[in-house]
């Protein structure tokens, strides 16, 4: 492992981690603090598109994990190097630490204004960072966590499998924001659809040593509700790549082996309809069948 590159791909996860916070934090800080009029699926596209591009910008370096539980779960499931595992997640959390503190950096008056008002309370701490909606117990928030990350999870890596007619390269990218954006409408007012424990957890860090305290991680609960976006996602990609690599992927293996090339189909024709096919040399050719005429 060669520590110039190692240190360059951190740099990369740092910087995409940070943008997503950037973009998906910012969206909320409009909301809650200047009276934009979003609704749910405005958000979720935000931090969709936010993600989408933060793939663009770190992708080539690092393969934009952005996200521990990406990341370990391509160690288990796609042999990610395991000595990159704890360097990534720390530039994760502290890329989303980082873009938590630009927020608060550039909407600090509002939140001046609002806290004078109202105090520090949930409403502005979840700006950075998820909490779920009251009537539900941790066991609940962290059986949805572990859902919607399989989901993700699963849809990353056949967005990523060439062998199955996924759209390739730039394409990916905005189709997982897509992916993130349909889940967040879908699913986000129950947990605030964290899938990502840097996305959570850096943030929660910044609101603790700010104006939060302990109330950033507890959420406000006799049982603090910090370990749920943490465990929640780790189990849930690692789900969702488990799913994907003994359903989806095992038959692709198993067609490639029934043709012998990767990624080839198998030709389903009769037997008089491929000689057409192979009469001429060529692949896919079609042997003119017509009478030929001379001078």
């Amino acid at each position: 492992m060669n520590r110039s590159t190692l240190a360059g791909e951190c740099l990369a996860e740092f910087i995409g981690t940070a943008l997503i916070i950037i973009f998906g934090a910012g969206v909320v800080s409009a909301l809650v603090l200047a009276g934009a009029s979003f609704g749910q699926w405005e958000i979720s596209v935000v931090w969709g598109l936010g993600v989408s591009i933060a793939i663009y910008v770190s992708g080539g370096v690092s393969g934009a994990h952005l996200n521990p539980a990406v990341t370990i779960a391509l160690s288990i499931f796609k042999g990610f190097e395991k000595a990159k595992i704890v360097p990534f997640i720390v530039s994760q959390v502290a890329g989303a630490f980082t873009g938590a503190l630009l927020v608060y950096t550039m909407y600090q008056p509002l939140f001046a204004e609002f806290h004078a008002a109202n105090g520090a309370t949930l409403a502005t701490a979840g700006i950075f960072s998820t909490y779920p909606m009251a009537v539900l117990s941790n066991g609940h928030a962290f059986l949805i966590e572990v859902f919607i990350t399989a989901l993700l999870m699963g849809c990353i890596l056949a967005l990523g499998d060439n062998r199955n007619g996924a759209p390739k390269g730039a394409m990916s990218a905005l189709l997982i924001g897509l992916l993130i954006a349909v889940i967040g409408c879908s699913f986000g007012p129950l947990t605030g659809f964290a899938m990502n424990p840097a996305r959570d957890f850096g943030p929660k860090l910044f609101a603790l040593v700010a104006d939060w305290g302990s109330l950033a991680m507890t959420g406000g609960r006799e049982n603090p509700y910090f370990w749920v976006p943490i465990l929640g996602p780790i189990v849930g990609a690692s789900l969702g790549a488990f799913i994907y690599t003994r359903c989806i992927e095992k038959q692709l293996d198993l067609k490639e082996l029934s043709c012998g090339a990767p990624g080839c189909e198998i030709d389903t024709r009769a037997p008089e309809q491929k000689l057409d096919a192979t009469a001429c040399g060529a692949p896919g050719c079609e042997v003119d069948t017509r009478e030929s005429k001379t001078a």
